[in-house]
């Protein structure tokens, strides 16, 4: 059997949090979520398994760069994708409109 672990190819599996929306975990498959420092697994919650997949560099992600993940969890042990930030235009739709009274 091949064996998916190099800092080329990797076996990963990714879980999302139930407490934050679109904050995803990627971890090697093998070594899972058990080893997670205890700060990120309170911030983070109960990994809620979404897919696993072979890494390799050239995969296309949506948000990251995969040869980034793979540094990071042959590093770190895991990588952590936060939510996207929110774009300033965005933030104008939730005002208020100003009017007569409201300046």
């Amino acid at each position: 059997m091949t064996e998916y672990l190099s800092d080329k190819k990797r076996f990963c599996s990714v879980y999302k949090s139930p407490k934050k929306h679109e904050m995803y975990l990627y971890v090697d498959k093998k070594s899972g979520v058990g080893d997670l420092p205890e700060a990120l697994a309170g911030l983070f919650g109960e990994p809620l398994h979404v897919l696993d997949m072979i890494l390799t560099p050239e995969k296309k992600l949506a948000r990251i760069d995969a040869s980034k993940v793979l540094a990071e969890i042959a590093e770190k042990g895991f990588y952590l994708q936060m939510p996207p930030g929110k774009d300033d235009y965005m933030l104008e739709l939730y005002k208020a409109p100003k009017d007569s009274l409201h300046g």
